[in-house]
């Protein structure tokens, strides 16, 4: 596996660990959650734009091919969403460790029942012992930290 994958993946941890806070204090600031996903929104949109200005190398798709790409398959947008304003709302209240938590256990519940039917076009990859120890060690520990 390519070390500079696993690296990145750790830093999306990372990122998305203080995500909630800088979202939870911008909140604070302009004193509106929902103005304060916006806004976070609108500052990714800028930062993505500035990528896609300066690296993207793929074409461009025509009105036309976006209307035929399945309504499903722009829900990433809902979902991150979803996430950020739902972080803003309740990661005062539960902390952001227990908040992360949970996340993540939500995610390996998720992530392992995608897995094993190969849902959303990925490779199947079975669900076998040490995967279920592995996730049952994990949510174990979920429920260790959220305990306090």
């Amino acid at each position: 596996m390519n070390w500079i994958f696993l690296i990145f993946a750790f830093l999306i941890g990372i990122s998305n660990a203080v995500q909630s806070g800088v979202n939870t204090q911008l909140r604070e600031s302009i004193n509106n959650p929902i103005l304060a996903a916006m806004t976070s929104f609108l500052v990714g949109l800028l930062v993505l734009s500035i990528a896609f200005a300066c690296f993207n190398q793929n074409p461009v798709p025509s009105l036309a091919d976006l209307k035929q790409v399945s309504w499903t398959r722009f829900m990433g947008g809902v979902l991150g969403a979803f996430y950020v304003i739902t972080v803003i709302f309740i990661v005062r209240n539960i902390g952001p460790a227990n908040m992360m938590c949970l996340v993540i256990a939500g995610q390996m519940v998720t992530v392992m029942t995608i897995d094993h039917f190969g849902l959303q076009g990925f490779a199947v990859h079975q669900m076998n012992l040490p995967r279920i120890l592995g996730t049952v060690l994990l949510v174990g520990g979920v429920y260790l930290i959220l305990k306090n």
